[in-house]
């Protein structure tokens, strides 16, 4: 059995969080410990403690999409703090170096292939183990349009340079999101 927790980000939240989703990830292995359970998280705003909180359970991988490249953030990202993002995830494996890391980002948003390279590299910096990257699909006309709808032959070509990158396990294409097929995406990076 594998579970994805994921929530809104809960900056009305001390912890952002990180309490109710420890606390989740005990409830489900204590009910049934065969259980891999992957957390989708926000930011927890920078905060440390709050992601020290998660990682003291049995979590078996940690999500934390990055959404775009560097250069949407102040369109597509608001609040939301590229770096702070990157140091999320590196950190985690800081914390607990045994755990999957993975991050996940859309395509369609004015990006270049450039941009989207230096992502990845980021990334891999950051100690990310999957990645997944789906087509950004607007959800109303009052959200960013699209601006470019990638082919399939376009993402396979994205997928490879992430997979040249050196990332365990690559999910892309038009209607990959970052749960999407989880249980596989993990099997395919412990090489199973």
């Amino acid at each position: 059995m594998y579970a994805v927790i994921t929530s809104v980000t809960r900056d009305d939240l001390d912890d952002g969080g990180a309490l109710h989703f420890a606390r989740t990830v005990r409830a489900i292995k204590n009910l049934n410990p065969d259980t891999r359970v992957e957390c989708l998280i926000p930011d927890f705003g920078g905060n440390k403690e709050s992601l020290e909180v998660l990682l003291s359970e049995d979590l078996d991988v940690l999500n934390h999409n990055i959404e775009t490249v560097k250069a949407n953030y102040g369109k597509a990202r608001g609040s939301a703090d590229y770096g702070r993002s990157l140091k999320l995830l590196s950190r985690t494996k800081e914390i607990k170096p045994d755990i999957y890391t993975k991050s996940g980002f859309m395509v369609g948003l004015g990006e270049n292939r450039e941009q989207i390279g230096e992502l990845l590299e980021d990334l891999k910096e950051s100690k990310v183990d999957i990645v997944t990257i789906g087509q950004y699909l607007s959800p109303s006309k009052d959200n960013i349009e699209v601006s470019k709808y990638y082919t399939p032959e376009e993402f396979a070509e994205i997928e490879e340079s992430a997979k040249t990158t050196g990332f365990k396990a690559v999910a892309a294409g038009p209607f990959v999101r970052s749960s999407y097929g989880a249980e596989l995406v993990l099997d395919k990076a412990r090489g199973k």
